[in-house]
């Protein structure tokens, strides 16, 4: 099942993050454990372990000499925690990443077709206004087949 759409939700005192009912079905289908990371410390990605468990299938294949996945790994292990969602639909941001991606309170829970991106909201409405979507995107799609 692919995960899309946006949804508000909340980030506890305690760093936990109450996964949307409108995703939680989806995720569920995943299984219970997740990986929530980040390469820029700005968002955090909620992966579900499988999909996060190919990524690092295809990692392993790369020489542990590409300096991209040397620093990958470094910012995805330095702001990354595996957790399990509870009985409530509840998962623990780490909180390195907590305080990185400012996600405390209200948050946006953006689908990202096999994981989640939690984001501060102001971030994401300041992010959709200084990269517009343009032309270029489109064409860059086109040359996918999309």
């Amino acid at each position: 099942m692919k995960l899309r759409g946006n949804c508000q939700a909340t980030v506890d005192e305690k760093g936990r993050l109450k996964i949307p009912a409108v995703f939680l079905d989806a995720l569920k289908e995943y299984g219970t454990q997740f990986y929530i990371t980040s390469t820029t410390g700005e968002t955090a990605r909620i992966y579900p372990m499988k999909v996060w468990g190919e990524i690092e299938d295809k990692l392993a294949k790369t020489s542990s000499a590409n300096k991209a996945k040397r620093k990958f790994l470094m910012r995805t292990s330095y702001y990354g925690q595996a957790v399990e969602i509870d009985g409530q639909g509840r998962v623990l941001v780490p909180a390195v990443l907590r305080e990185s991606a400012q996600v405390k309170g209200e948050v946006d829970v953006l689908g990202a077709l096999d994981y989640l991106e939690v984001m501060n909201h102001t971030r994401v409405l300041d992010q959709l206004k200084s990269e517009p979507y343009t032309g270029e995107d489109d064409k860059a799609l086109e040359d996918l087949g999309i």
